[in-house]
């Protein structure tokens, strides 16, 4: 996909205003690639990739770092100062208001019907993180062994429940060397 043309840093601080006030409770990662990759364009598939690892791996909360990595990106330190008050400006905001009367609720008629609506939002954000990998996988692992460690990744830390600080010592350099061997081939 070829990116589009520079964005302003109102549209950056306007698309990650909506970001920030679509996404709850997760997949926050999933409407960010939907809005940057897919439906404007500024990104493709692998710098996007390229800023989520390189998030993921700053201290911080990986969303805000994806952000300012976008707007640095895009449009350097102000790009990255509009996605980061338009990411977390407005949900910030809203968050306090409804903080306040989710607090000023408690034992009235109708708390426990908020609470079971708030889990099924968790459940959405669930499958918008699934969806995402699934489809970042698809354009990404193109070879068997790759896929193979992807999934063991996964599977040992999702399912069976092992710390990922556990999973990664040993995973990490089983990928270089299957990195290496495959160059070497």
């Amino acid at each position: 996909m070829q990116t589009r043309a520079r964005p302003s840093l109102l549209e950056l601080s306007r698309s990650f205003a909506s970001i920030g006030m679509s996404s709850f409770g997760g997949g926050m990662t999933a409407w960010v690639r939907r809005e940057i990759v897919q439906r404007r364009g500024w990104l493709d598939d692998q710098q996007f990739l390229s800023g989520y690892a390189l998030s993921q791996l700053v201290p911080g909360a990986t969303n805000v770092n994806l952000a300012v990595f976008i707007g640095t990106q895009l449009r350097g330190v102000p790009g990255a100062l509009a996605c980061l008050a338009g990411l977390t400006g407005p949900p910030l905001v809203s968050t306090l208001i409804l903080g306040s009367l989710y607090f000023g609720m408690h034992g009235m008629p109708g708390e426990a019907s908020i609470s079971l609506a708030l889990t099924g939002l968790g459940a959405v954000a669930i499958g918008l993180n699934l969806g995402t990998g699934i489809r970042l996988a698809q354009s990404s692992i193109r070879r068997v062994v790759p896929a193979l460690i992807a999934a063991t990744v996964a599977l040992s830390v999702g399912v069976a429940g092992f710390p990922l600080l556990t999973v990664l010592p040993i995973m990490i350099p089983i990928s270089l060397a299957a990195a290496w061997w495959s160059r070497r081939s």
